[in-house]
């Protein structure tokens, strides 16, 4: 069975790297699902959201957080750089959530960025935004 080779980092650490069956990817233009065999594509992530990633072992999914970034597809490898990824199991809901509620405070709720990337963290841990 064909696979995905994919690889997750940030500026910090590599975030996730393995085998895939599939990558759901949110971007600028739209959500994206890849496949093996996926024609070549770079495309821009959409800041504050959340891949998924089947493993090829058929382990549950891995979920993750990104903010802005591109990813690269070509010939099975699947490149994920992202400025900022935290992965669903590594969420400090808490402090998600305290990060939720200062966005929302701030200016009125004028900090759009923050904001985003706090609901995204609290998606990727399987929490409700």
């Amino acid at each position: 069975m064909a696979t995905l080779k994919v690889g997750l980092v940030s500026p910090e650490r590599e975030v996730w790297a393995g085998e895939a069956k599939m990558v759901v990817a949110q971007t600028i233009e739209g959500q994206l699902g890849i496949l093996p065999g996926h024609a070549p594509v770079l495309g821009v992530l959409l800041d504050g959201s959340v891949v998924k990633v089947q493993p090829a072992d058929d382990g549950e999914w891995i979920t993750a957080m990104v903010g802005s970034g591109f990813f690269s597809i070509a010939n099975d490898e699947v490149s994920i750089l992202a400025e900022q990824a935290e992965l669903g199991a590594e969420v400090n809901v808490a402090a998600a959530r305290q990060a939720l509620e200062e966005a929302l405070a701030a200016e009125g709720g004028s900090d759009a960025t923050a904001e985003r990337r706090a609901r995204a963290r609290l998606r990727a841990a399987g929490q409700d935004a």
